[in-house]
């Protein structure tokens, strides 16, 4: 990228400020609702699954056009799909805290979603514009820049749990209100302070067809396993044989489609597509993490909201303190190192929790593994995506964005999935829905250790998720210096 003349010499810094505000806003959205579900199940007096598709409904809605707006991004500007995210999530945000409708919530929570994919989309493309080494920028700081995006995640996963119980204790609209205020400051900001800076690429159309067969696919795939996984398998088969087969056809027309909502040729490159199977595991585990301890805490251990969001931030703790130093390391040593070390360090905490969590268990052993598992997500995801960025020539980095944030979506709405069906088989349904209301407290021991039982063997599965990320860390290939760039970002095999 060579900067515009029109563009500020502190460019850099001013645009990383405004995706810090997008990664701030959307990491306390997500710890936030989480904390909220059970007063949301209690308050609203709906079932568990639509309780959980309040949740899961911004995942996979951005999930679904994650990809589409890095596409987008690349064709008419990163500035305004950032923008137009932005307005659309603070929007929604607004019109959520005032319905009463179950159902209601939930197609917000959907339009919070596409506002939330296209801000996803763009904040590390737009970082990696502005950082990309150049004549006038020789210095390589794009880990330094990315270190601080996921500082700033860990400081909203830090504060969302904290101001959730809070805001919860309020009324559960709050949980949806205090994102108003920080949109609109991010939108403002977002509209005077960034510029596209990368060349575009609008000579091809959107890929109608390809969106169309990934958005039913993944939408029908998801209803049938959160359906089986939460209530009951029988019935579901349809939602997931069909879902299947639309992204069979998603993929037939991928290969096939002119400009494609997803790019397989980008998948050819070795080091780009395990770093980003990667992303998909770890997001699996990390995201699992926390929601099974929201109602391990306030559910099994009957702790207010506000009390078990304190005691989820060892968690954002870690991966506070971590994210910064794995972000300036990236830039001077090995990022796969980084990556291996933080992989490692995860699943050596899932095991810590698979073989000692317990009715009993002190919460000061809870908390050092929570410590060390942030540790763990941060040394990973800067040089992570890092290296992600920067294996791609610049007018793919919106899509490579989009593939690293579909995948954390993916992963996301995985991991809720997962963990829910396998505490639900073991936990009879009125035991189950006492917990997930956190109304269990007064339950005798006994009668929770089925609960616990499935807690125990969700991290053991979390665990093997974890190593397999590990095999493929020391299975990615070393990145190739490029002689265009000074960067050890630049990837000097893109096609």
């Amino acid at each position: 990228m060579t900067p515009n003349s029109n563009t500020p010499a502190n460019y850099k810094w001013l645009a990383l400020s405004v995706t810090s505000i997008g990664a701030l806003m959307a990491s306390m959205n997500s710890g936030t609702l989480i904390i909220a579900l059970p007063t949301l199940l209690r308050d609203l007096h709906s079932s568990l699954l639509s309780i959980i598709w309040v949740l899961l409904a911004y995942s996979v809605t951005q999930t679904v056009f994650v990809l589409n707006g890095g596409r987008l991004s690349d064709m008419y500007g990163r500035k305004r799909l950032y923008v137009l995210g932005f307005s659309v999530f603070t929007l929604a945000s607004l019109l959520a805290g005032f319905t009463h409708n179950v159902d209601v919530l939930i197609a917000l929570r959907a339009l919070q979603g596409v506002g939330g994919a296209f801000i996803a989309a763009n904040s590390s493309a737009i970082v990696a514009d502005a950082f990309a080494p150049s004549t006038t920028q020789p210095k390589a700081q794009l880990g330094v820049a990315i270190g601080t995006n996921q500082m700033m995640i860990a400081l909203g996963a830090i504060l969302g749990p904290i101001v959730g119980g809070w805001l919860a204790s309020l009324g559960w609209q709050w949980v949806f209100w205090f994102n108003v205020p920080i949109g609109v400051v991010g939108t403002v900001w977002a509209v005077v302070t960034l510029r596209d800076a990368s060349a575009r690429d609008a000579k091809d159309p959107v890929d109608v067809w390809g969106n169309a067969t990934y958005a039913a696919g993944f939408a029908l795939l998801m209803i049938g396993l959160s359906i089986g996984g939460i209530e009951s398998w029988a019935g579901v088969s349809k939602f997931i044989v069909l879902g299947l087969l639309f992204l069979v056809a998603f993929y037939f027309i991928e290969r096939r489609a002119r400009a494609p909502m997803l790019d397989l040729r980008l998948f050819g490159d070795a080091q780009f597509t395990l770093n980003n199977a990667q992303v998909f595991l770890n997001a699996i585990v990390r995201m699992a993490l926390t929601f099974l301890f929201v109602f391990y805490f306030q559910g099994a251990k009957g702790v207010d909201a506000v009390v078990a969001g304190v005691m989820l931030v060892p968690v954002a703790l870690g991966l506070l303190i971590a994210s910064p130093l794995a972000g300036r390391l990236s830039d001077r040593a090995d990022p796969r190192r980084l990556i291996q070390a933080g992989l490692v360090i995860t699943t050596l905490s899932m095991l810590g929790f698979a073989l000692t969590l317990n009715l009993s268990t002190p919460y000061w052993l809870i908390a050092a593994l929570m410590f060390a598992a942030g540790v763990g997500s941060g040394l990973f995801n800067s040089p992570n995506s890092s290296l992600i960025m920067g294996s791609v020539a610049p007018d793919r980095r919106g899509v490579a964005s989009g593939v690293r944030t579909l995948l954390l979506s993916v992963g996301s709405v995985i991991a809720i999935i997962f963990t829910l069906s396998v505490v639900v088989a073991r936990v009879p349904r009125e035991v189950m829905l006492k917990i997930f209301s956190g109304l269990a407290s007064n339950l005798p021991a006994a009668t929770l250790d089925p609960f616990i039982g499935g807690l125990r063997e969700a991290f053991w599965l979390l665990a093997l998720l974890s190593a397999g990320s590990v095999i493929l860390a020391v299975l990615t290939p070393r990145t190739r210096r490029s002689s265009a760039s000074s960067s050890p970002l630049v990837n000097a095999g893109d096609d």
